[in-house]
């Protein structure tokens, strides 16, 4: 059974950094497409970095780029969110998603187009002074 499971949330000051972890389980995460995404109390969710499975390309929204860094590790079936100079805006649930079933798209459609099949549960990050 396909299983994602994410870490690292937490409470952080602005300009603070925290490294999310997607662990999975049942497959093998370098086959698949990834996706972070996240949803704050109120507002649409939003598709903040994604990595194609085959060349590793990147996608980063705007809000986030240059902050932010997507990166797999294959020995340990884990992707990861490195985020840094958080900021107030950031604060919301994070879930990592991930999928194989659209090879040839770009990770920047599969991320504005939210194309992920299998989510994680979420992990909570707080940006607060």
């Amino acid at each position: 059974q396909l299983e994602l499971v994410e870490s690292g949330g937490g409470l952080v000051q602005p300009g603070g950094s925290l490294r999310l972890s997607c662990a999975a389980s049942g497959f093998t995460l370098n086959d698949y497409a990834i996706g972070w995404f996240r949803q704050a109390p109120g507002k649409e969710r939003e598709g903040v970095s994604c990595i194609s499975s085959s060349d590793s390309r990147t996608y980063y929204a705007d809000s986030v780029k240059g902050r932010f860094t997507i990166s797999r590790d294959n020995a340990k079936n884990t992707v990861f969110l490195q985020m840094n100079s958080l900021k107030h805006e950031d604060t919301a649930a994070y879930y990592c998603a991930a999928d194989r079933r659209y090879m040839g798209l770009s990770p920047q459609a599969m991320c504005i187009m939210t194309l992920f099949g299998s989510w994680g549960q979420g992990t909570q990050v707080t940006v607060s002074s």
